[in-house]
């Protein structure tokens, strides 16, 4: 598990290092409510390729080692350690344009325009709307629906036709 301690601790560490990441998933989610409202099996960065040697050097120094997963890709990998916490790396490029690259997709500069907070520190993220965008189009969970009900309910976002049924009744 990725508890609350070790997300701030870790984030902490990376902004002393001076690397710049953004935060997705469920702790992305909990982040934008301020509060931690379900337990997280791992912490989900998106860092930038130019500070992707110090990220992992940092995660190699506090004692992840990669491991594989079905999505691994160059740009998409997993860190665990010996306690059971994980690190779900994501990393992009920035266009010229100021937009995203990651694996093949382009997206808006603003999709990292999301602030939070975890553990009482700011910290940056995906905004509610495209949280909940990136939620859809895949078989989803009882965690997937947890999130998604909140933020919709929190942020005034419509609940997406394929969580209706779970959300709404």
């Amino acid at each position: 598990m990725m508890r609350e301690e070790d997300a701030a601790e870790l984030l902490d560490a990376l902004a002393e290092r001076g690397i710049d990441v953004r935060l997705d998933g469920g702790w992305g989610v909990d982040a934008l409510l301020g509060r931690q409202t379900r337990e997280h099996n791992d912490l989900d960065l998106f860092s930038e390729r130019r500070d992707e040697d110090a990220l992992v050097a940092l995660l190699r120094e506090r004692g992840f080692a990669p491991v594989g997963r079905a999505f691994t890709t160059e740009a998409h990998t997993a860190w665990a350690d010996d306690e059971d916490r994980e690190v779900d790396l994501h990393v992009f490029e920035r266009a010229a344009d100021g937009s995203l690259l990651f694996e093949g997709e382009a997206y808006p500069a603003s999709t990292f325009d999301g602030e939070g907070r975890i553990a009482g520190r700011a910290v940056r993220c995906i905004p509610p709307a495209e949280q909940v965008a990136f939620h859809c189009g895949y078989d989803h969970d009882e965690d997937d629906v947890h999130d998604v009900r909140l933020l919709c309910e929190r942020f005034g976002i419509p609940v997406p036709a394929e969580y209706a049924r779970e959300i709404e009744g």
